[in-house]
């Protein structure tokens, strides 16, 4: 999912917003400027320089940015809430039921008491494991409370028939982040890594009482290499079509022989209740149980009882949790501190409570005309982009009329749920941590699978209305906007509307061209796998997006590392239209009129200045090397110098010419949308 809702319409909705107020003000940071820096060379650089070169990124943070300084600056706001909850619990079930979680978690004390005793039933049940016929319910009941197996299952609409819920099941089991961890061993960093994580697994072993820890965490790893070598890498994952593969329960001991299906189904809850799945990776589910069935029954054991253990340390003993941090914390993300102890309580209700709280959210912190606003300023960006598909030269007739169909059918949510998620089926203890976050986790596997049989969840979000980020979903054509995105830095309203068109507006656009982007645009309006195009157009379309991923791929943020232009083309595509579009949705708000000259800067000049702005993030070398892996974002100065070399406006704006850094030919220069 992804992150789109705010362009055309920032215009009209800043006069509402400030009303009679003063003039409005440029809106950019002149101290985070490096006059050293021509913005001709290097916009990202010269935008941010002074920034990159003075701040800190916090210690407990693996990187800093204008997401995260939001975030940052939203959680004094979320304890509140729930210490407020904490000392009133008794007044309502459902604060209670925050003020419960988070009390079970600030109480170090009774964990240093417990220990490893809270665990210790569930591995217990991995010791007990004496043959291979009873992995498949194992894997089940740990899917249940969570924790990584083999493989994963989850429940979404089919993507061939978007009206009915299916089980998907996808490659899993991994410690690390990404297959290249295991496997390139040409490359000293990762191979760095992988040797501290397997010495991670022996020392948390040991700790758990294990006698044989280092010659288990061996075997872990060598079993977790070759789950790798089976793995389809980060791109091939992204193909919807090849990853649609929809198998009849009966067949899928043809595809994975040896492995007790029937069992698995059974214990997962689904037997009886599914006639087939969809499976992600074929050829992966093929090897993997003949994996299982060749690996010796002490690894799998010892294998199963590490991933008990990476699951739960954060909410064990002190022990535990200080050496899961110093792992997946510092050496994978590049953290020194793991922050104080109720920030961390703060993310773990929000991110397993986060309706609950965010109804508390929404009340003290999220005016209600906001909501009214944010609709105007979308409908604004849908009537720019509606028109930007009339105007294109290289997609046919025919196409259009799809696209402007699937336009036509986007469903926009913004600021929170119109009903909110029910936990009165869930048990919350205030004296039982571990069983808190298992029972959360039961509780929401129960609701997943709830949903087999049943008309498809419209109203549904994916995220709460605190989270400072946005999505769009392709299966249900909907971009979704939650509550804490519009302030600053992304939304100023005593900002002049340019440098918001450029912050805001971009994000709203990039998330409206996720629906057409190479991954969205294989989805109709409706929501299913279909291919609308035309075979011209799509071949149009490809020689653009090509020309795309040669661009991304010369950006080095790294020394030896370089960003995966196929990986990131989808967000690439959305940062490039999404500029494109906001860009002509300010223009539209100046309905004729010329843009005011303030402090010396032209209306483009202030759009692209708040736009590279808000881009603006700094991060550590490990976290750098994950995302580059795995993130299908590319870092902050690809996505604001790239996009930018391929605007004509921008380079009318600052006088970019044949020799500068920012200079590209304009044989070169994409423009989709």
């Amino acid at each position: 999912m992804k992150v789109h809702l705010i362009s055309l319409l920032i215009g009209s909705c800043v006069a509402v917003m400030a009303g009679a107020q003063p003039a409005p003000v440029a809106g950019i940071d002149t101290t985070a400027i490096d006059p050293a820096v021509r913005s001709q060379d290097d916009f990202f650089a010269h935008m941010n320089g002074r920034w990159l070169a003075t701040t800190a990124i916090p210690p407990d943070r693996s990187g800093w940015g204008a997401y995260a300084q939001l975030d940052d600056e939203i959680q004094p706001q979320l304890r509140a809430l729930i210490e407020d909850a904490v000392a009133h619990a008794s007044a309502d079930p459902e604060r209670q039921r925050i003020g419960d979680f988070y009390a079970s978690y600030m109480d170090e004390a009774r964990l240093e008491q417990l220990g490893l005793a809270p665990l210790r039933a569930e591995l217990a049940r991995v010791a007990a494991v004496r043959g291979r016929q009873q992995l498949p319910a194992l894997i089940a009941h740990l899917q249940q409370l969570g924790v990584a197996t083999p493989y994963g299952y989850t429940v979404d609409q089919d993507s061939r028939d978007a009206s009915r819920y299916v089980v998907l099941l996808d490659q899993d089991g991994l410690g690390l982040p990404d297959r290249d961890y295991y496997l390139r061993d040409d490359d000293p960093q990762l191979a760095a890594t992988l040797a501290r994580y397997q010495q991670h697994i022996g020392a948390m072993l040991a700790l758990s009482g294990d006698s044989d820890s280092a010659a288990n965490a061996q075997a872990i790893v060598t079993f977790e290499r070759q789950l790798a070598k089976l793995q389809w890498n980060a791109v091939a994952l992204q193909d919807p079509v090849k990853s649609y593969n929809k198998v009849a329960v009966a067949k899928l001991p043809q595809l994975a022989p040896g492995y007790d299906w029937a069992g698995y189904l059974h214990a997962a809850g689904m037997r009886g209740r599914v006639s087939e799945l969809v499976i992600g990776q074929p050829s992966y589910f093929q090897g993997m149980a003949a994996l299982l069935h060749d690996t010796p029954l002490p690894t799998l054991r010892a294998y199963f009882q590490w991933q008990l253990l990476r699951a739960f340390a954060p909410y064990l003993s002190k022990a535990y949790a200080d050496k899961s941090f110093a792992f997946y914390g510092t050496a994978l993300n590049g953290k020194t501190d793991p922050g104080p102890r109720w920030k961390r309580g703060v993310t773990l209700v929000n991110d397993n409570l986060g309706e609950a709280l965010g109804k508390l959210y929404v009340r003290d912190y999220f005016p209600a005309e906001r909501k009214q606003r944010m609709s105007a300023l979308v409908g604004n960006v849908l009537d720019a982009f509606h028109q930007s598909i009339e105007q294109l030269d290289w997609m046919s007739a025919a196409t259009k009329q799809q696209a402007q169909a699937k336009l036509a059918k986007l469903s926009v949510k913004i600021a929170y749920p119109d009903r909110w998620r029910d936990y009165t089926a869930l048990r919350v203890r205030r004296d039982d941590l571990l069983g808190n976050v298992m029972r959360l986790r039961q509780f929401d596997n129960v609701r997943k699978l709830s949903k087999l049989g049943h008309p498809i969840e419209r109203g549904e979000w994916g995220l709460s209305p605190q989270t400072v980020n946005a999505y769009y979903n392709p299966q249900l054509n909907e971009i979704v906007f939650p509550a804490a995105m519009l302030q600053p830095p992304f939304f100023n309203a005593a900002a002049d509307d340019a440098v918001n068109y450029g912050a805001i507006g971009a994000v709203i656009g990039h998330e409206i061209s996720h629906a057409f982007d190479d991954h969205g645009a294989q989805y109709d309006g409706d929501g299913n796998l279909r291919d609308w195009w035309s075979a011209a157009d799509r071949q149009a379309y490809a020689r653009k997006i090509s020309t795309l991923v040669e661009q991304y791929d010369q950006f080095s943020p790294l020394p030896g590392y370089h960003v995966n232009g196929t990986l990131t083309l989808s967000e690439n595509i959305a940062d490039n239209s999404g500029l494109a579009i906001a860009y002509k949705a300010y223009r539209l708000s100046l309905q004729g009129q010329p843009a005011p000259l303030i402090d010396g800067l032209s209306g483009d000049q202030r759009f692209y200045m708040g736009y590279a702005q808000s881009r603006r993030i700094k991060l550590q070398d490990a976290a750098l090397i994950r995302r580059l892996k795995t993130d299908p974002h590319a870092p902050g100065v690809a996505r604001t110098n790239g996009p930018l070399r391929n605007q004509l406006e921008f380079y009318r704006a600052f006088d970019v010419q044949p020799g500068d850094g920012m200079y590209l030919e304009p044989a070169l220069r994409v423009t989709i949308w």
